[in-house]
């Protein structure tokens, strides 16, 4: 089949786009050899390498069928509806495929265990893509040491899969309004299927995979639905080429995943105590007037958790932030806890005050916090219970613990300093410490008077 009729053949297939047709033509072409139907063996030898060994059966029985009814070959309108029903599918489509796939008929009810290793396979594929397409995104992390472990390959699959964990066998309702809410699971799958079906490009400039979108110009997949970065580009480690994070790739995903769509594409490093000491005052002087951001501990049962913060950290007696923070938990599950709208206890840091309590919070009320870390640092508790959380589960391991290791990531870009608004401070009135809210964090650390607060030289106005 040469590649004007492998074109013409992809026009008959009228559930294609244009540029779908380019995409599901030329990865036929390659893996027919150009005849006009596709063998196992060889579709085998092209994806192969490229994904989870349990995807790739996943995908032969979708195609090719199994046991009695399997087919030698298979035309190239059932490889695009493969591609089309993975990318852009309804519900209904992906669980055609999901059931198909696992050699399960429409109404026919599904062990939860094979939707989980279904799930699995997708995520190791999406992480195996990852490294062997080694993009920006993916590049910025691997470089400074942090990988993709199977353990928490697994944990993320689970997470996504959990909705349906309580159901030994799943009915095909449960499997709809299941994927129906399953945006992250849909993510993957776009990108391993986006993939697959451009490895036979040479020129990517149809679907870039590599492509960053920044705010307001986010990737567009070829059925014009906008696709969101699931790797954040890593910033701020240009000097640390080899940094010991807490977090792998799956990790990652999984948190970003969870924040809002405008602080999905960067991670900007601010602290970690593995490189700037076990300083509570250094934690703060380094995260204030950095914007959102997102928290990670490591206590020593190995437990991992944190939060996002939506709010600027700042110095003061009372609660602040808004209802799109959450906590989480990463090791040993992986879950997400959001506002439940009970009361707005989202976020709070104080030091060097006799009447309130001294550290950093998330959640709940004081000494009951869902996450607290002390002023004495590598202290720290969460409570059994947190009303600010939605379904919240203790974090650590044991409400009281010790922690060995913290981060702390800025999302997006930093707010903008009174110069880079154009702004002349000093010739308004201003204070030389108006332009540094770090040196002012510390002094007030350090309980010190800013005896500049009280003078200031007169406007002009």
């Amino acid at each position: 089949m040469g590649v004007n009729s492998s074109k013409k053949l992809a026009a008959k297939c009228s559930f294609l786009s244009k540029d779908e047709q380019l995409i599901v033509s030329n990865s036929f072409k390659l893996a027919s050899r150009n005849s006009e139907k596709i063998k196992e063996d060889e579709l085998t030898k092209l994806w192969g390498s490229q994904m989870d060994p349990r995807l790739l059966q996943y995908i032969n029985n979708y195609l090719f069928g199994r046991a009695e009814l399997k087919l030698t070959t298979v035309d190239l309108e059932r490889f695009a509806e493969l591609f089309v029903f993975c990318t852009r599918g309804t519900v209904d489509e992906k669980v055609k495929v999901l059931l198909t796939s696992l050699g399960k008929s429409d109404n026919e009810d599904i062990p939860y265990s094979l939707v989980k290793e279904y799930v699995e396979s997708i995520v190791c594929s999406f992480m195996k893509i990852q490294k062997l397409s080694s993009g920006k995104q993916f590049k910025s992390w691997s470089g400074r040491g942090c990988g993709a472990h199977s353990q928490n390959c697994q944990r993320l699959a689970e997470s996504l899969s959990r909705d349906l964990a309580g159901q030994n066998e799943i009915s095909r309702k449960s499997l709809e309004s299941w994927l129906q809410g399953s945006t992250v699971l849909g993510q993957l799958l776009l990108f391993v299927f986006m993939h697959l079906y451009n490895i036979s490009h040479k020129d990517k400039s149809t679907i870039d995979l590599d492509h960053n979108p920044v705010a307001g110009d986010s990737a567009t997949d070829s059925g014009g639905v906008k696709e969101r970065s699931l790797v954040p580009i890593c910033r701020g480690l240009d000097l640390i080429p080899s940094y010991p994070s807490i977090l792998d790739l799956n990790q990652i995903v999984f948190v970003n995943a969870h924040l809002p769509q405008q602080y999905q594409v960067e991670w900007r490093f601010l602290f970690s105590s593995e490189i700037h000491g076990e300083s509570f005052s250094t934690l703060i002087g380094r995260i204030v007037n950095q914007g959102p951001s997102v928290l990670v501990l490591e206590d020593r049962s190995g437990y991992v958790f944190g939060g996002f913060a939506p709010a600027n950290w700042a110095l003061g007696p009372n609660f602040f932030g808004d209802d799109s923070s959450f906590l989480f938990t990463l090791s040993p599950r992986m879950r997400i806890f959001p506002s439940s709208g009970y009361n707005q206890h989202f976020q709070y840091l104080n030091l060097h005050q006799q009447t309130m309590p001294n550290g950093l919070a998330m959640g709940g009320q004081h000494n009951y916090c869902g996450l607290w870390v002390d002023s004495e640092y590598g202290q720290g508790h969460s409570s059994e219970s947190c009303t600010t959380y939605a379904s919240y589960q203790q974090l650590s391991h044991t409400k009281e613990f010790h922690f060995r290791h913290m981060e702390v990531w800025g999302l997006g870009q930093p707010p903008p300093t009174p110069q880079e608004k154009g702004e002349r401070a000093l010739g308004k009135g201003g204070s030389i410490l108006d332009n540094n809210a770090e040196s002012k964090a510390m002094l007030k650390m350090a309980g010190k008077t800013i005896h500049s607060e009280g003078i200031r030289e007169p406007s002009d106005n």
